[in-house]
């Protein structure tokens, strides 16, 4: 019998783990959370302290009955579930079930799942953090409370097996405060003109600055320039810059997977779970942006080999989030000198995703050429104006940019060669009417956005709040057709 038991949450972890460590530790899974608050009662007694009442989930018994067994035959139990809060009340319930005295047991924690991770881990144990434990407590008797209380009214004033949630029942909210918005919104409509010019074979398609209220207006415009003349009066040139974003976490990873990739925030999830227990990423629940010395000196080294040492630059990372846990690091690939991975599509493309995202983090901004033209127009003291941008040095750019969730502007393309005074060739030149929209409907990135501004919830509570809204029928998840104006 092994001298040391080692016990983590997940099977495929645990299978790994145990690669690592060798023939005198036996690793097992405690499948997640193995005592939790009995779902018939409200099991928290709110007359002294609030002290919850747990007992041995009833799929969990076996799990626990064996995990007893292996524990009393080993010298040392180590608990090395995942570092979070919700981590860190699993291996305090572990310790409570199994009975495990102090003096035998070791809390240990890593980041990511490589055998100098883990060996380092076994170097540097330590005690349970009982004010984590205690924090995770606290948010559980809060859900238990706010759900046993609202959730028979729910029954009640709309339909039987609804529920209401710490977190949920405000996700909610935010929902339907925006659809209200969009219920109220009144569309306003203006007329945009757009010239194009035929320069030397190139198009330079200029915007009139200001808008017109009605159609009389517009065709008014376009009429005053029919015979004019059009020329550069101006062309201004000034120096731009755009720096990286900083590496993932767990709310920005869920956010540009499903902007780049398509995918929910619980598939952005699980998909990073399968990448973390393989030891390809570090650990994926995390509000953090900072990353290791080790991982800036790989990005330094990766960066420069690949690209250049001109397209390397050093940054450290602060989070905007409040009480965010700068102990822990960003979400990074183990290894940056792997840029790709075998396995599942869906797996080597959040990847390749989380690699271009760190190494761009420690890359040069990218430096551009700004271009501002005016075109007068020989009728009118109007004129149009024309903007361009030309990338001076791509910087962060050859590997990545972050996308948006705001409509996309009309890219600003390459300019045509121009000079001040150059006489322009019109070859359209059209009024088309423009409708303010009202605010968009959240997907599921912009509401994990959102929540996260509001400071509501944690990164472990984003997939599974969302999932929950949607199962319970509170919101629908849907593609609808525009209206043709």
């Amino acid at each position: 019998m092994a001298k040391n038991l080692v016990i983590v949450e997940s099977p495929a972890k645990a299978k790994t783990i145990e690669g690592y460590l060798g023939a005198d530790f036996t690793v097992k899974s405690s499948f997640g959370h193995v005592r939790d608050l009995p779902s018939k009662n409200i099991a928290v007694d709110i007359e002294n302290g609030f002290e919850p009442m747990y007992e041995v989930s009833k799929d969990k018994k076996d799990v626990i009955k064996e995990l007893k067994k292996l524990a009393a035959d080993a010298q040392i139990v180590w608990l090395a579930t995942d570092e979070d809060r919700e981590g860190e009340a699993i291996s305090w319930h572990l310790q409570e079930a199994l009975g495990l005295k102090e003096s035998q047991t070791r809390r240990i924690v890593f980041h990511e799942i490589t055998k100098p991770a883990i060996l380092k881990a076994i170097e540097n144990p330590r005690s349970l953090d009982i004010n984590l434990v205690n924090a995770q407590q606290a948010r559980r008797v809060l859900d238990r409370l706010v759900g046993f209380e609202l959730s028979p009214v729910l029954w009640k004033k709309v339909k039987p097996s609804l529920s209401a949630g710490r977190v949920q029942s405000v996700a909610v909210r935010i929902i339907v405060e925006r659809e209200r918005e969009i219920i109220n919104f009144e569309s306003q409509s203006a007329f945009r003109v757009v010239a194009l010019f035929n320069v030397e074979g190139k198009e330079l398609k200029a915007e009139l600055p200001i808008r017109f209220n009605t159609e009389p207006e517009a065709r008014e415009f376009l009429q005053s320039c029919a015979g004019a003349n059009f020329s550069i009066s101006s062309l201004e040139k000034s120096p731009g810059s755009k720096s990286p974003a900083a590496p993932f976490t767990t709310s920005t990873l869920q956010q540009e997977a499903s902007r780049k990739l398509g995918f929910s925030v619980s598939q952005t999830m699980v998909v990073a779970q399968k990448l973390y227990e393989s030891g390809r990423i570090t650990y994926m629940r995390t509000d953090s942006v900072t990353l290791s010395d080790l991982a800036l000196d790989q990005a330094k080294e990766v960066i420069s080999k690949n690209y250049g040492p001109e397209f390397s630059e050093r940054r450290v990372y602060k989070s905007k989030s409040k009480g965010a846990q700068e102990a822990h690091e960003a979400i990074r690939p183990t290894d940056l000198s792997v840029n790709s991975v075998d396995g599942e599509r869906n797996e080597t493309r959040l990847y390749d995703l989380i690699w271009k995202r760190t190494v761009a983090s420690q890359m040069a901004n990218a430096k551009l050429e700004k271009t501002t033209v005016k075109v007068d127009i020989s009728t009118r003291e109007d004129h149009f104006v024309a903007r361009g941008e030309v990338i001076i040095f791509e910087g962060f750019l050859k590997v990545y940019l972050e996308g948006t969730d705001d409509e996309e502007e009309e890219s600003k393309g390459m300019l045509p060669p121009l000079k001040e005074g150059q006489q322009l060739d019109l070859s359209d030149l059209r009024a088309t009417e423009r409708f303010t929209h009202h605010p968009a409907r959240y997907t599921e990135a912009s509401l994990v956005k959102k929540l996260e501004e509001l400071g509501i919830g944690r990164p472990s509570t984003y997939a599974p709040t969302i999932s929950t809204i949607q199962k319970r029928g509170y919101v629908v998840k849907e593609s609808r057709l525009g209206v043709t104006r």
